[in-house]
């Protein structure tokens, strides 16, 4: 029986009079790959920000492997380091991008020779291999992307949640993020992207979540090619 990551009842998030998302029951299981689906304006950011522990939802209940989140500030800053939510547009800090794949890490009391090892190999899971000297406010939007991703992975973060990461880069570089993903879902870890894309689920073996003006427009469940093989992307080439 698949362990529950997330549970959601009668979630409500509104701004002001507008309702951002409105959530009756959601399950989100512990490790595999899950796809927020629906078009801009349709709650999926917003989501994301509730299951990252950064938006507080205006009415239900949530709970985190199993426990109920009462959203007090000390338990939310525990929890976000469990948790890594990847925007489209990473925020990248002055310096190279050695220093931005270790902040994490030295903030956790890494010595730099221990942090080194980690940052190379999480650099070489993204495919940035050599990049540590780069200085990374000069890098594209897609490396910074997988520097930001990179910098999840050095922390070993226990659920990942990226909006949109597949948004405006490169067939290479969506090849590579769609392959990486699904390796670390096939190795227990948590993932909930968003996409508008509607056959991304699909090509990717994940269960798809379809958000609707903040509503879930239908019940959550597999692809319907989840059963077959994870894909790296390369025999959909032009989706």
């Amino acid at each position: 029986m698949s362990i529950a990551k997330y549970q959601l009842s009668s979630i409500q998030a509104l701004y002001g009079s507008t309702l951002g998302v409105d959530v009756d029951e959601l399950t989100i299981t512990a490790g595999g790959l899950h796809v927020l689906v629906g078009a801009n304006g349709s709650g999926k950011s917003t989501l994301l920000g509730i299951l990252a522990f950064l938006n507080r939802p205006s009415h239900g209940k949530m709970s985190f492997d199993g426990v109920p989140v009462n959203w007090e500030p000390k338990e939310c800053t525990l929890l976000r380091r469990r948790v890594t939510l990847l925007h489209q547009n990473p925020y990248m800090f002055s310096g190279t991008v050695a220093a931005n794949v270790s902040f994490g890490l030295m903030a956790r009391g890494f010595s730099k020779e221990s942090a080194q090892s980690v940052v190379k190999e999480s650099l070489e899971r993204v495919g940035l291999t050599g990049f540590e000297s780069r200085k990374a406010k000069q890098l594209s939007g897609g490396e910074s992307r997988r520097v930001a991703l990179a910098r999840a992975l050095a922390c070993k973060t226990d659920v990942l949640l990226l909006d949109e990461p597949m948004a405006n880069v490169d067939r290479a570089t969506a090849d590579l993020l769609e392959s990486l993903l699904a390796s670390l879902a096939a190795g227990g870890m948590t993932i909930v992207m968003s996409s508008h894309d509607e056959l991304l689920g699909a090509k990717l073996g994940a269960k798809v979540i379809h958000l609707e003006d903040g509503k879930l427009s239908r019940t959550p469940g597999p692809s319907p090619s989840s059963e077959f093989p994870h894909s790296t992307g390369r025999d959909n080439a032009n989706s």
